[in-house]
């Protein structure tokens, strides 16, 4: 209902309109605000804060998944966030092909499933690399033998436990592939006109380029919709990067083993003179006994010592400290 306007208000607009203040015709002009219809079938569950935030987690578990598949195909993989969007289940399912591959994840302690799905082409790809070969799919899709269905499920598996990590923020998850799909009509986890979160990777494995579409219910995600916006994402982010953090890094740091070999000298020879060394031969060195040593830490030449011995090993004494402009 519009504001009601009072007596001397009403003067005041006459007058104004007999002075010539407003113009009547510019009045006429302008356009009424437009609506937007409000689809009750479709509601909308998922702000586009929500969806930039779920980008944010998959970009990380994409960079995860580029790291870790490699040590199975041992070929290049790529893993990137293509787009993300809000339609219903039934949608989602109308679009998938048959044979598809469909991982069933229970997201505990959330109530509820998502689902992966990952293009076929890429699935044979992967099996023919596990299997020895170059990781070439199939000219024509046909259904999944057993022993495909056990790999398939290994690299899930996989795949699953690498969610931990890019949701720990949000919540703490224990992720299970709870079941192996290759028809749609059996995955169906909630009602056809639920809202679903759709984050849709784009990955590829050598050669062969597809999609690894990511299936998210509201339904199990509305107990940590609140958690699901970038004031509190990056509120936490910035939390973590405390001073017992770098404390904790710098600790890891130092405990690290790293190998220091002490060089006496260089020589070149021919191959017939190294066949025939024996015990007792000397090798000419192209440096002196009183001259300096090069001490190397990794591959980095760091300090120059003298030879000596500690006890019954040899040892060698630190003279100079390299830095890094007279390497």
């Amino acid at each position: 209902m519009g504001d009601v306007l009072s007596q001397s208000e009403i003067d005041n607009l006459l007058a104004a309109l007999t002075a010539g203040d407003f113009d009547m015709e510019q009045m006429k002009g302008e356009e009424e605000k437009s609506v937007k219809d409000y689809n009750f079938k479709r509601p909308t569950k998922f702000s586009k804060e929500h969806l930039r935030t779920l980008e944010i987690i998959f970009e990380h578990y994409g960079r995860l998944v580029s790291t870790n598949l490699p040590v199975y195909l041992r070929k290049n993989v790529q893993v990137s966030v293509a787009t993300s969007e809000t339609v219903t289940f039934s949608e989602f399912t109308n679009a998938l092909s048959n044979p598809v591959i469909l991982g069933i994840i229970d997201f505990e302690p959330l109530n509820g499933s998502i689902i992966l799905d990952l293009q076929t082409n890429l699935g044979y790809a992967m099996l023919d690399r596990m299997l020895g070969g170059d990781g070439v799919p199939l000219a024509k899709n046909r259904d999944f033998s057993e022993i495909e269905l056990v790999i398939i499920q290994k690299i899930l598996i996989m795949m699953t436990q690498l969610l931990r990590e890019p949701w720990k923020n949000v919540v703490d998850l224990n992720p299970t592939l709870s079941r192996l799909e290759t028809n749609p009509q059996f995955a169906q986890i909630i009602a056809p006109n639920d809202m679903i979160a759709i984050v849709t990777l784009n990955m590829k494995v050598g050669d062969v380029e597809g999609y690894m579409n990511v299936c998210l219910p509201f339904f199990t995600l509305e107990s940590v919709m609140d958690k699901l916006n970038t004031k509190y994402w990056f509120s936490t982010v910035q939390e973590s990067k405390d001073e017992r953090y770098e404390e904790f890094i710098e600790s890891m740091i130092r405990r690290t083993d790293i190998p220091v070999k002490a060089v006496l000298g260089k020589s070149v020879i021919n191959v017939s003179d190294f066949m025939t060394l024996q015990v007792g031969d000397c090798i000419r060195l192209d440096t002196k006994v009183d001259q300096d040593m090069e001490i190397y830490v990794g591959n980095i030449k760091k300090f120059t010592a003298l030879p000596g011995a500690d006890k019954d090993c040899y040892a060698v004494r630190i003279t100079s400290v390299l830095r890094e402009e007279e390497q």
